[in-house]
């Protein structure tokens, strides 16, 4: 057995001649040799500053260029972007037209398949027109149905004339 030095942290320890003579590095625990795999940075996160590794391919892919530790962190983010002035549903600090919709008397129902689950329930723009919130421009639609009106003619012309009567 030969004392020897890992090469990353420099703790020193004990491993057999034959073992030392394969090997072009040397590392006291698979913590260490993984450590010393990674090719990516060290960078702060941009909600709470904590320190975290992000691996190169991460850095690159990145739209924002903005890295977060956490999904908390990245979805705290992302909910003060729609809360910002600039969003094209804010209204003295709100974004208004779902809870427009939800304090009528309109039934939180979906025009088109009759869904009642609020959890599936999405708020319509009529005239496909996100920054015009009058009530006549709203309509409840499940997310399937929502989907559907958005993405096939056949479906939004159903909307149409159910919207109609």
């Amino acid at each position: 057995m030969e004392n020897i030095k890992c090469d990353l942290c420099g703790k020193k320890f004990k491993r057999k001649r034959s073992q030392v003579l394969l090997a072009k590095k040397h590392y006291c625990s698979i913590k260490c040799q993984n450590v010393d795999k990674r090719r990516g940075q060290i960078i702060s996160c941009f909600v709470c500053g904590k320190r975290v590794y992000k691996k190169n391919k991460d850095l690159s892919m990145s739209n924002s260029r903005s890295f977060f530790c956490s999904v908390i962190c990245s979805n705290q983010w992302l909910g003060s972007k729609k809360r910002d002035k600039n969003h094209p549903n804010w209204i003295n600090g709100r974004s208004v037209y779902k809870n427009l919709l939800k304090r009528t008397d309109v039934a939180v129902v979906c025009k088109l398949c009759g869904e009642k689950d609020i959890r599936v329930l999405a708020v319509h723009h009529i005239d496909k027109n996100r920054e015009n919130n009058t009530l006549a421009n709203l309509a409840w639609l499940c997310l399937n149905c929502h989907f559907l009106v958005h993405h096939h003619t056949r479906e939004s012309g159903k909307l149409t004339d159910v919207l109609k009567r």
